[in-house]
């Protein structure tokens, strides 16, 4: 009986999502990389945001930043399709040596940093244009974080703010902190093909 091949990557509106099974991320592995902080796989709620801003797309994307990236992977498309230059941002360095696989894959470069949401001043927000990341609120105690984070960028003048989920009720109650505060918006959004994923954005313009 054949055993079934273990798929190596997936292509998701014009980007290669590499698995586990992918040479360069096993070559990253057996380097001794193990992030701590559920870096350890590309997460669906990126889809939704990739899906999103593909057919929304944003008008203001020259300087993107990445937060709680992971793989990075929806930077990384922010890079490839907007020409972006995307600042990736994580608690966990450990998996940085990731996201620049997946970067090397899709043939792009972002700029790492290591930082805690609280870490993010005003100062640094106000020089970018657009704040996106997925899958970032998913313990009780990152909800206060989360959410002052979204406040110091508003202040800044950060003109998009979209973050996605599954739905988890952390990030709901984050959210509906930013829509009483800063009239964002809660997007039930959903992708069928050729990744299945569903949850919500939280969709913040902020004029």
């Amino acid at each position: 009986m054949s055993r079934k091949k273990a798929v190596k990557s997936r292509r998701f509106r014009g980007v290669t999502m590499p698995t586990s099974a992918h040479p360069e991320i096993r070559k990253v592995k057996r380097a001794g990389h193990e992030p701590t902080i559920h870096g350890n796989k590309l997460w669906k709620s990126s889809c939704l945001l990739i899906d999103y801003m593909k057919k929304y797309p944003p008008e203001h994307t020259r300087r993107v930043i990445d937060v709680g990236c992971g793989w990075g992977i929806s930077g990384i498309w922010c890079a490839k399709k907007f020409g972006s230059k995307v600042t990736s941002v994580d608690a966990d360095p450990k998996v940085f040596p990731y996201l620049e696989a997946t970067a090397e894959i899709n043939g792009v470069r972002t700029q790492h940093q290591v930082s805690r949401f609280e870490k993010l001043g005003k100062r640094q927000l106000s020089q970018f244009d657009m704040l996106i990341a997925a899958d970032i609120c998913f313990w009780d105690e990152l909800v206060d974080p989360v959410t002052k984070l979204v406040n110091r960028a508003v202040n800044a003048g950060v003109k998009h703010i979209l973050i996605a989920d599954p739905g988890r009720p952390t990030f709901t109650e984050m959210a509906e902190r930013c829509v009483e505060k800063h009239y964002a918006e809660i997007i039930d959004y959903d992708v069928d093909k050729p990744i299945r994923a569903d949850g919500y954005i939280m969709v913040l313009e902020n004029a």
